[in-house]
C-alpha cells in the first residue's frame, strides 16, 4: 500500500473547509469543527505512536486499561450530549455502554476469532475501538431524542420513538452494505491485499457487532430508565 505524503493528506481537508465555512455562516458557530478537527489529527498521530508500543506488548493489564479508558471517554462523550449531566446519569450510560460492549467483544474475540489468547492487541484493541465508538454515537441519538420525546409524551411512547431513531443508522447501513458503500475495515483488508471473500466474512462479523452494540446499550440505558419512571 503506497504512503500518502503530507501534502496530499492535505488536500483531503478542502471539502472540510467548504463545511466549515457554511457550519460557521448558519450556525454562528466557529469552534466546533475546527476543534474537532485539531483533535483528531492529535489524537490519531498520538495513537499511532502508542499502537506501536501496545502492539508490541501482550500484558493483559495493558489492555484492560485501554478498554477501561474507551468505556470510561466514551460514556463522557455520550453524556456530553445530554441535557442531564448529573453523576447518577453518567452512571447510567457507563453501565449501557460497559455491558453492550463487552458482551460484544468478549463473544467476537473467544468465539468468533477463536484467538489463542484472549488479549491479542492487534484484534483486540481495533475491535474494541470499533464496537465503544459504535456504541457511543447510537447511546448518543437515542438520550438525546428520548430527552426531547419525554417533554411531550409518556415513557413509552418516547422509548420507541427514540431506540427506533438510534437504530436507523445502524439499519441503513447493513442495507447498503455492498451495494452503496464498501466498509471501512473491508476496505482497507482488500488494499493491504486479503481476498474479498475473507475480507467479507470480518465485515459481516463487524456489522452483526455494530448492530448488536448499538441495540443493546439502548436497551439497557431504557430498563435503567424505566425504574425511574416505574414502568
Amino acid at each position: 500500500m503506497s504512503t500518502i505524503s503530507f501534502f496530499n493528506l492535505s488536500l483531503s481537508f478542502i471539502p472540510l473547509v467548504f463545511v466549515w465555512y457554511f457550519y460557521y455562516k448558519w450556525t454562528k458557530d466557529k469552534s466546533d469543527i475546527l476543534v474537532a478537527s485539531i483533535r483528531m489529527i492529535i489524537q490519531l498521530i498520538t495513537i499511532g505512536y502508542l499502537l506501536v508500543f501496545i502492539f508490541k506488548s501482550d500484558d493483559l493489564n495493558v489492555g484492560i486499561f485501554i478498554v477501561l479508558f474507551m468505556i470510561v471517554v466514551a460514556s463522557w462523550i455520550t453524556l456530553r450530549n445530554t441535557n442531564d449531566k448529573t453523576f447518577k446519569h453518567y452512571f447510567q450510560i457507563l453501565l449501557a455502554v460497559s455491558a453492550s460492549g463487552l458482551i460484544n467483544l468478549f463473544l467476537i474475540v473467544g468465539f468468533v476469532l477463536e484467538l489463542e489468547k484472549l488479549y491479542e492487541p492487534r484484534y483486540v484493541i481495533p475491535l474494541a475501538g470499533m464496537v465503544f465508538a459504535n456504541t457511543m454515537n447510537a447511546l448518543s441519538l437515542a438520550v438525546e431524542r428520548f430527552e426531547k420525546e419525554i417533554e411531550r409524551t409518556n415513557f413509552i411512547e418516547a422509548r420507541q420513538i427514540a431506540f427506533k431513531a438510534c437504530m436507523i443508522p445502524q439499519i441503513n447501513s447493513l442495507l447498503a452494505v455492498g451495494l452503496v458503500a464498501l466498509p471501512g475495515m473491508m476496505t482497507g483488508q482488500i488494499l493491504s491485499g486479503v481476498d474479498p471473500l475473507i475480507a467479507v466474512r470480518y465485515q459481516i462479523m463487524i456489522m452483526a457487532m455494530t448492530l448488536s452494540s448499538a441495540g443493546i446499550s439502548a436497551v439497557v440505558y431504557f430498563l435503567l430508565k424505566a425504574k425511574l419512571f416505574n414502568r
